[in-house]
C-alpha cells in the first residue's frame, strides 16, 4: 500500500509541508504577525551574549543600571558553573531575564559596554604613550628637550634628574641576566620614570578633554546668531 502524500509547497526549491514549523514561520511572515521565529532565535541568543558582558562592567558602569537582582545572581551563578550543559541551559535562562528589560535598559547596557571599551582603548594607547617616551628618553637629550617643549609645566631639574636616574637603572644589552636567558631587570627609577610619565600624559589629556568641554560651540550652518 503506497503511502499518502504530504501535502505541502515548494519554496526556493524546498519542501515545506503543511502543518510544518517552517509553514508557520512562513505563515506568520507573510500575514505580517510579527518577527518569525528564526528572527525572535537569532534576538534570543544576542541578548544571550550581551547579557554575558553585563558581569565583566565596572562597578562604576553597571551600578548606575539599576538592572533587576533576579539578572545579576543569574549572571554571577552562569560564570561559577562549569559543566557544559548547566553552562548553556543557565544561559538561556540569562536570555529569558534579558528578554523581560525594556528597551531603554538594554540601551543603557549597550551604552555601558561601549564606554568601558572606549576606555580601555584609551588607557592601552596611553599605556603605549608612555612607553614610547620612556624608550625616548632612555636613548638620548634630544628626548628631553622635545618633552619640555610639548609639556612646558615640567619642573627641568627634577624631570632631567629623574631620567639620568633611570638610564643609570637600566641594564646594558648583553647584560649576565640577559645571556642567561632571563629578563633584565630594571631599577627602581626605571619603573618610576615610567609611572612618571603615564601620570602626566593622563593628566594632559584630562585638562585638554576639560578645555575642549569649556570652549564655547561653534554655531551649525544654518543657525540663528
Amino acid at each position: 500500500m503506497s503511502r499518502k502524500p504530504k501535502k505541502g509547497y515548494f519554496v526556493r526549491g524546498h519542501f515545506v509541508a503543511e502543518g510544518s514549523e517552517l509553514d508557520e514561520e512562513l505563515r506568520r511572515e507573510r500575514d505580517g504577525e510579527g518577527p518569525s521565529k528564526t528572527a525572535l532565535k537569532a534576538q534570543s541568543a544576542e541578548l544571550q551574549a550581551l547579557g554575558e558582558q553585563i558581569l565583566t562592567l565596572r562597578a562604576g558602569l553597571l551600578e548606575p543600571l539599576g538592572l533587576p537582582t533576579r539578572l545579576i545572581d543569574a549572571l554571577q551563578e552562569l560564570a561559577r558553573i562549569k559543566d557544559f550543559e548547566g553552562r548553556r541551559r543557565q544561559s538561556q535562562f540569562v536570555g529569558k531575564l534579558m528578554r523581560l528589560l525594556g528597551e531603554d535598559d538594554i540601551a543603557a547596557i549597550r551604552a555601558a559596554l561601549d564606554e568601558q571599551h572606549r576606555g580601555s582603548a584609551a588607557d592601552t594607547l596611553l599605556l603605549h604613550t608612555a612607553e614610547q617616551w620612556r624608550d625616548r628618553l632612555l636613548a638620548g637629550d634630544d628626548a628631553v628637550t622635545a618633552w619640555m617643549a610639548e609639556f612646558p609645566g615640567t619642573e627641568p631639574q627634577p624631570f632631567r634628574a629623574l631620567v639620568r636616574q633611570a638610564r643609570k637603572d637600566t641594564p646594558a644589552p648583553g647584560a649576565a641576566a640577559e645571556s642567561r636567558g632571563e629578563a633584565p631587570r630594571k631599577g627602581r627609577a626605571y619603573r618610576e620614570l615610567f609611572q612618571w610619565l603615564r601620570a602626566e600624559l593622563a593628566r594632559a589629556q584630562e585638562t585638554a578633554e576639560d578645555a575642549a568641554a569649556a570652549a564655547p560651540q561653534a554655531p551649525s550652518p544654518g543657525e540663528d546668531f
